[in-house]
């Protein structure tokens, strides 16, 4: 799945991704609170500045992801 497809669906109101494939996808900047991500691959992703809370993150993959937060 792609960044463009995972973000239309979640704008639609789905939350449950367990198991996706998003290995490299840009989620740069994007708001992803009360996200199911269990057991989804994420490696090499790009989550810096990505909002996560109350995200299920349970043995997601993030090697080699991006998940920086700068401070404001």
């Amino acid at each position: 799945m792609d960044a463009e497809e995972l973000l239309k669906r979640y704008a639609g109101k789905q939350r449950d991704f367990k198991g996706a494939q998003l290995s490299g996808v840009d989620l740069k900047g994007a708001n992803l609170s009360g996200i199911d991500l269990q057991d989804a691959n994420l490696s090499g992703a790009d989550l810096s500045q990505a909002t996560l809370k109350n995200a299920n993150l349970i043995r997601a993959n993030f090697s080699r992801a991006s998940l920086i937060r700068r401070k404001t």
